[in-house]
């Protein structure tokens, strides 16, 4: 289990360990159990797992290290266990036109997409539109979207260090074989930041009919999943950055 040694402050000059004050008993039951004097119970290994945020993945496998059966159950996307749970989301996603919307699992692997996120990537190679469907791959490969994006220094490295970010705090074999294959295939990392980089925000500016889209994009994901497949979830919306490309959104899904 990773340890999280933040303290805070107490008014005695000592600190209290935000480990035990999350999962609801003492810093020193957390010290006797990380020295192996204390061994903890089920209940006591998930408050401690749901403290340091551990995915849900993780916590089935620290379950099982410890002796105690899984805790979260691993339905797959397309099973029927989650047929309520696919039925809204393609709810949002046709509410989410004509704007594009996807629905992805962690590695980026495409699950769900609107009829406007299909319109704009239709310039794509085939072949990167044949399932599966890789979402960053389709963005930033230069058979897909690649050559469109105006700003394709910013925003691809930009892409490329949320997914490896996503990589440290959620480990997955294919996601960290997808950062190093789409770090191959970008331009190198440039130097100073460009006009757009405002930190986190960076827009994704598109070439489109003699014009350019400029789109913000947000993440969703499923906070209070108990369902290993439903946490993995990712939602990605494309909004509009102003009433142009509002309109030329419209027209484009008008087309579908």
């Amino acid at each position: 289990m990773r340890k999280d040694r933040r303290r805070h402050p107490v008014a005695h000059g000592g600190s209290v360990d935000l480990r035990s004050v999350r999962a609801g008993t003492t810093q020193r039951h957390v010290s006797f159990i990380e020295s192996g004097r204390s061994r903890p119970g089920r209940a006591m290994l998930i408050r401690l797992a749901e403290s340091l945020d551990v995915p849900l993945r993780d916590r089935n496998a620290l379950l099982l290290a410890a002796g105690y059966a899984p805790a979260y159950p691993a339905n797959g996307f397309d099973g029927s266990d989650l047929a309520a749970v696919r039925t809204a989301l393609e709810r949002v996603l046709v509410g989410h036109q004509p704007f594009p919307a996807v629905v992805v699992d962690r590695a980026g692997t495409l699950l769900l997409a609107n009829t406007a996120f299909t319109a704009l990537t239709a310039p794509a190679a085939p072949r990167l539109l044949a399932p599966p469907v890789n979402v960053p791959r389709l963005l930033l490969h230069p058979d897909g979207l690649a050559p469109l994006i105006v700003n394709r220094d910013e925003w691809t490295w930009h892409v490329i260090d949320r997914l490896r970010a996503e990589s440290v705090r959620d480990p997955d074999p294919r996601l960290v074989a997808l950062v190093a294959e789409l770090a191959a295939l970008v331009p190198d990392r440039p130097r100073e930041p460009g006009p757009d980089y405002v930190g986190f925000a960076v827009p994704l500016r598109l070439r489109h009919d003699g014009g350019e889209l400029r789109l913000m994009t947000t993440l969703t994901r499923f906070g209070t999943a108990v369902d290993v497949a439903l946490a993995e979830l990712r939602m990605e919306a494309f909004l509009p950055a102003d009433e142009s490309t509002a309109a030329a959104l419209a027209t484009l899904a008008e087309g579908c």
